[in-house]
């Protein structure tokens, strides 16, 4: 279902129905991989959700910061919250839960892919949002979406976390 930007959803129960999508997801050779920051505050939060519905899997989690596979650095440059990827598991092999917290062009998924193969070459890669805002711009997209929103192409759909780690939305203008 599309949904149009006049009130923004819920990002914590956004989180619910993406769990509820994923647990069909999990196998025993199962990790999770989070991609910084939105993804990685997504991840954490539904990784304990999956392994109670899932106690057989062994559900590891990772963290992946792309800002240096991104083809657009030059122009993006560093950001200040960048931080290094933590990947506590042998990627070899494994069925990675790729999560991110709001789809647009596809260019951060490249570049969390491209850093991902660094690590080693996993069976397979679902990648899952919370937010599919539509403007893809290369053939990759995610398997598995909470929701489907349009967003104009000069706003920005942020996800950000606050004092209590709830998550919210909040709609910019591009810069």
């Amino acid at each position: 279902m599309t949904t149009s930007v006049h009130n923004l959803p819920d990002a914590e129960s956004l989180l619910n129905t993406l769990t509820s999508k994923l647990a069909a997801y999990i196998r025993p050779d199962t990790a999770i991989v989070g991609i910084h920051s939105g993804g990685a505050w997504i991840a954490e939060k539904i990784t304990p959700l999956l392994r109670q519905s899932n106690p057989e899997s062994e559900l590891t989690l990772g963290v992946l910061d792309s800002s240096f596979y991104r083809d657009d650095y030059n122009q993006r440059g560093l950001h200040a919250e960048t931080r290094p990827s933590q990947i506590p598991f042998d990627v070899q092999d494994k069925h990675i839960l790729l999560i991110d917290d709001v789809f647009y062009t596809g260019r951060t998924i490249r570049a969390a892919m491209n850093e991902l193969f660094d690590y080693g070459r996993p069976a397979s890669i679902t990648l899952a949002v919370l937010i599919n805002r539509g403007g893809r711009e290369l053939p990759i997209c995610p398997q598995v979406t909470a929701l489907e929103l349009e967003v104009p192409h000069h706003q920005k759909l942020q996800l950000s976390r606050d004092a209590d780690n709830r998550l919210h939305f909040t709609l910019e203008e591009n810069a």
